[in-house]
């Protein structure tokens, strides 16, 4: 007689499959705290400017999504794919001689409600001023960052 694998009550049993949903949450939580510490090692590499005017967002229109949130260049864009992922964003270093230390030593979390369209987008991601705010100094208008889904 053939064993059934525990996960074969995924299909019939909700509670079951609410259960894995939290279980991965939790699991992708405590392994994001351990690894928190390292993002350099496992992060992206690319550069942030910041924007101040947040609706109509491409992703949501007028409704208002707070402040920590960004818009994203072609690069992470995927045709709106993009549209509420969260990024974990950590200012590397100065991209100009205007401000030679920008960067505060700290890590924001934002949203993705927006497509910052080329030619005029000149980063990876284009944070909001608040964002930007929490990790470097706005003085620097344009800064190295290293980012995380």
């Amino acid at each position: 007689m053939r064993e059934s694998c525990p996960s074969n009550n995924l299909r019939t049993n909700n509670k079951s499959v609410r259960n894995v949903g939290f279980r991965l949450e939790w699991f992708r939580s405590t392994i994001y705290t351990f690894l928190k510490p390292c993002l350099g090692c496992i992060a992206n590499a690319g550069t942030a400017t910041y924007y101040t005017t947040y609706v109509p967002s491409a992703c949501y229109g007028y409704s208002d999504e707070a402040v920590m949130i960004g818009a994203a260049s072609d690069l992470l864009w995927e045709n709106g794919a993009a549209c509420g992922r969260m990024y974990t964003v950590q200012c590397t270093g100065p991209t100009n001689q205007g401000v030679p230390h920008p960067c505060r030593g700290n890590r924001v979390t934002i949203k993705i409600v927006d497509l910052c369209p080329p030619p005029g987008c000149q980063g990876t991601i284009d944070l909001s001023q608040e964002a930007f705010s929490t990790i470097a100094d706005p003085a620097a208008g344009k800064i190295h960052i290293d980012y995380i889904p």
